[in-house]
Order: C-alpha cells, then structure tokens, then sequence
C-alpha cells in the first residue's frame, strides 16, 4: 500500500507543473494495432483529462489503408516513401482515417470513461492543404522530374479555434490527418507532421510521439536520452536519424520552433508510456528542447 501511495506521490509534482496545459500526441504503430497497447494507451488519455491535462490526439493509418486498398483491388505505389493518391485511394484514404480508424479511437476512449470528438481537418477548416509533388533527379539529362503525387499534401496553415472550443468544453479531440485544400480537394497528409503542425499551432507544452522504437539512437545502437533542437539537422546529415524516424523529428521540430517546450519520441510498444513519460523522474524515450 505505502509502496502504491509513493507512486503517487512521485507522480504530484508533474501533475501540479502540467494542470491545465495541452499535451499533443501522436499515436500510431503497434500501440494501435495490440488490444493490450490500446487500452492502456486509452487509460493513460482518459487519465491525463481527469487530472487537468488536456491531451488532443493525431492519428495515423497507413497499415489499415493499405489493407483495405488491397482487398479492393487497388494497387499502393510509394514514391519517396509517400503514398500516390488518385481520387480514387484518396476516397479510400479518407473512409479509412476519417470514417474508420477515428471513430474506433474515440470509441475506445470514450469505453473508458473519456469524451472524446472525432475530427478531420475539413471539419473548421482545421487543417489547410496545399498539394505536394515528388521531385526527383535525373542524373542522365542533368534535370529534375517532377513526380505527381495525386492528392498528396502538407499542412499550410492550423485554424485552432475549434480544437480550443472542444478543450475549454472538457472534451478530448481526436483528429485524422486529412486536410481541405483551397481547391475545396481532401489531401492526404503525414501524420508526424500534422502532430508537430498541430501541436505548434495549440502552443502546447508538449509534443508525444509514439513509435515502435525505443526512440532516437546513436551510431552504436544505444538510446540518446536528451537532444537540442539544433542537433538534429547534423544527426539527419550524418545518417545517425534515417528512414521513418526522419518525419518524426521533422515533426518535434516544427513543434520546438513554434513555441511548444519539449518533444518526446517514445516507445509506443510499452504499456502507459505516456504516463511513464508524463510523470517519473527518469521518463522513457528521446526528449528534444
């Protein structure tokens, strides 16, 4: 008992430093797709509120995309690790995100005593678009190719006020990444990025990115604990951050430059992470300030 009382002690100065202040996080990988990892990532939401935390949740869906454009059929082509997106996938994508994947998330939360909103960016025009293209080089004709995309965007600008409505009224936002172009066209968009977008926007004390690595590691494989925000361009150059990770930090630096205080990339495969993150001294994953 006293053991379980300590916990929570440990625990009071962390709730008292973040009452009242918005935390943004980004979930994704194995922590959507494990039951166990679900519900202990819904507990931990629900908790945050409860205590005067206002968590607002980014997802994504890539796996659930693709599993249903297969099953139709359609055939997934990536260029540069983006997915092309006629309007066709594009209406796949957005049934998915939108109609699918959000709505089992705010279900799952609201099971545990939450009261979460669903949204996507057409909702308040919340997330506005502008299309993207891949370029790529041709070394043969000592020129670029300009790679069409389809309906495959970046995040122009964040309208938070009805994130900001929906906090002041209790409830938990949960929002899919597709944003409205000024052409009134849906576009896919990054979900790292529309969290690192969104949290910026929201001035939010913190940035949570699960992932289903432990978080950024050095050239030997070990876990680097704390980074500042102006060494990450010299460990991307250096091959030290690669792949997948790339849009992650991308995105805690977008967040980092707009005024939000730390990011953290954390394992999303260990159960309530976000709360080992939130509220124990030595915390898990990467912090960048």
């Amino acid at each position: 008992m006293i053991e379980k009382v300590t916990t929570l002690l440990e625990a009071l100065p962390y709730i008292r430093e973040f009452y009242g202040k918005t935390v943004v996080i980004k979930y994704g990988g194995n922590a959507m797709i494990n039951e166990d990892l679900k519900e202990g990532f819904a507990q931990d939401v629900v908790l945050l509120k409860y205590v005067g935390i206002n968590p607002v949740i980014v997802h994504g869906g890539g796996p659930q995309i693709g599993e249903l454009l297969k099953k139709l059929n359609i055939e997934s082509r990536f260029v540069g690790g983006m997915r092309v997106t006629d309007r066709e996938t594009m209406n796949v994508v957005e049934m998915v995100l939108v109609g699918k994947v959000n709505k089992e998330i705010v279900k799952l939360i609201n099971s545990h005593g939450g009261n979460a909103v669903g949204l996507s960016g057409k909702d308040g025009n919340l997330i506005v678009a502008e299309k993207i293209d891949h370029v790529k080089y041709l070394q043969e004709v000592n020129a670029p190719e300009i790679i069409d995309l389809g309906f495959v965007g970046r995040v122009k600008k964040v309208n938070p006020d009805i994130v900001n409505r929906l906090l002041e009224s209790k409830f938990i936002p949960v929002i899919a990444p597709v944003g409205i172009g000024e052409d009134f066209e849906a576009y896919n968009i990054n979900a790292d990025l529309v969290a690192g977008e969104m949290a910026a926007a929201l001035k939010a004390e913190k940035l949570i990115m699960l992932t289903d690595v432990e978080g950024i590691k050095n050239k030997e494989g070990e876990l680097i604990k704390s980074l500042k925000r102006q060494e990450l361009s010299k460990l991307i150059s250096n091959g030290t951050i690669s792949g997948g990770m790339i849009p992650k930090v991308k995105a805690c630096e977008i967040a980092l430059t707009g005024g939000v205080k730390k990011a953290h990339i954390i394992d999303g495969r260990v159960k309530h992470s976000i709360l080992l993150e939130m509220f124990t001294q030595e915390g898990i994953g990467t912090e960048i300030i």
